[in-house]
């Protein structure tokens, strides 16, 4: 990964307190797993931005060399990779990624 493209991602993260780079927009997920996501960060109504990784190859490249996750969606909280779909769905099944958003949203 390039340094231009770090810049961008961490310019990325520190603007957006909740973050997801996914195939498609928060409106049209263009996969399932970045659907579920989605369809979890607005059951808990919470305020977010999405990065369509299909539009930039090198966000999309990027990205996962970035979290060293080699999966998308990736869903990032106050600049931490919180991961992607599964374990997205086991946060909110536990509670942890309500309590995780409160705290991030409250500072």
């Amino acid at each position: 990964m390039t340094p231009e493209i770090k810049e961008r991602i961490d310019t990325l993260l520190k603007g957006n307190k909740v973050l997801v780079f996914m195939k498609g927009t928060k409106l049209m997920p263009q996969c399932g797993f970045s659907n579920n996501v989605v369809q979890i960060l607005n059951t808990l109504g919470v305020s977010y931005e999405t990065i369509d990784i299909l539009a930039d190859q090198e966000i999309r490249q990027g990205i996962k060399e970035y979290s060293n996750w080699p999966t998308i969606p990736q869903v990032y909280v106050d600049g931490e990779f919180i991961g992607g779909s599964d374990v997205m769905i086991e946060l909110y099944q536990n509670g942890e990624l309500q309590e995780k958003l409160e705290v991030a949203l409250a500072s």
